[in-house]
């Protein structure tokens, strides 16, 4: 969705609340494509600090669906995303760009919401996620949930690196 900068520029110390939908259906990145789910109106309150300059202060939450890192079982994942960003509207299109960490939400007198949301949903994007504390991932042989049930397989090998202190282990074994 786009908004129209233009009538909170006309005068210094205006202010302007909006409410506006996140369109987006799917969170496409270099990490991959992932479904969203759910998400609230993002509430954005723009105001005119004089000379041109702009703060956009922003709340929204986003829950997107993500896989486990352990078992690849999709997980929501709801990010609060609270947000306040300085624009300064006397720059060009280029020089904005780069003053707003590289990600061009601000066209002319537009403001795009939902490469403002894309943004700070990258930003915010979890380090690791799991379907439980305990999750127990799946086999690296047949592929199975484990925490759905067993396999057959037999015990994978040691990581080759790992082949010196697994001797040690078994010395102490023999004692």
């Amino acid at each position: 969705m786009l908004i129209d900068l233009n009538e909170v520029l006309k005068n210094d110390g205006r202010i302007m609340s909006v409410e506006a939908e996140f369109t987006e259906k799917v969170f496409s990145s270099k990490l991959g494509e992932f479904p969203i789910v759910d998400s609230t109106p993002v509430s954005l309150t723009i105001t005119n600090k004089g000379n041109r300059k702009l703060t956009i202060v922003g709340n929204t939450r986003v829950t997107v669906a993500i896989p486990c890192d352990r078992c690849l079982e999709d997980v929501n994942q709801t990010l609060n995303l609270c947000f306040e960003k300085d624009a300064d509207m006397n720059q060009t299109d280029e020089e904005r760009r780069i003053a707003l960490d590289e990600q061009n939400y601000i066209e002319g007198y537009n403001l795009d919401v939902d490469k403002l949301v894309f943004s700070e949903i990258l930003v915010s994007w979890p380090s690791k996620v799991l379907c439980k504390e305990d999750c127990k991932g799946i086999c690296s042989v047949c592929g199975t949930n484990l925490n759905l049930g067993t396999c057959e397989c037999e015990p994978t090998d040691l990581d080759p690196r790992m082949a010196k202190i697994q001797e040690i282990f078994n010395k102490f074994k023999e004692v």
